[in-house]
């Protein structure tokens, strides 16, 4: 173990760690890489040891840094990430549909405005947010399970609460 000298300190979760939470939810399980999870999300290897130390810390990882803690990443971000890391919709412009806009809660709901993520390869337009992180529509083109379950994570930083529990109950389904 090491003493608190040798470990660094926790400054809290950053955006991109629920991206990598989710990328290893969608394993389902199975072993997973860090590099894999780093080339797979366009997260440099570095990042995504030191966010793996910061999940584990925050309860979300187990010690041996290898299974999800997946009741505690569900509570998490049903009752806590439209407050620790809030968006709203702003300018229409050119991007990937996500939130209530995207599979698989397009067919249940239906929306005015479509809610995008402004990448200029995106193929709809509409009020777009911020991504958790830069590359996810990127990742999330070439990952259909991790576009589902980000869109659905979305959905719970900017939807109002029939749109809430609609994700939420997606996400079990899928984590």
């Amino acid at each position: 173990m090491k003493n608190a000298k040798e470990m660094k300190e926790h400054k809290g979760m950053r955006p991109q760690d629920i991206v990598i939470l989710l990328k290893i939810a969608i394993y389902q399980g199975r072993p997973w890489l860090m590099k894999d999870i780093a080339y797979d999300l366009y997260i440099s290897a570095s990042e995504v040891s030191e966010s793996i130390n910061r999940s584990m810390m925050a309860g979300f990882i187990a010690s041996d840094k290898k299974r999800l803690m997946k009741q505690a990443l569900l509570e998490f971000l049903q009752h806590g990430i439209k407050y620790v890391f809030p968006q709203r919709p702003g300018a229409v412009a050119r991007g990937v549909a996500t939130a209530y806009s995207a599979t698989p809660l397009v067919e249940q709901l239906q929306s005015e405005e479509p809610i995008v993520w402004s990448y200029a390869e995106g193929n709809i337009r509409g009020q777009t947010i911020e991504p958790l992180y830069p590359s996810v529509p990127k990742a999330c083109l070439k990952d259909p399970k991790l576009y589902e379950v980000l869109a659905l994570v979305e959905a719970l930083r900017i939807g109002r609460i029939r749109e809430q529990i609609l994700a939420i109950e997606e996400l079990k389904k899928r984590i």
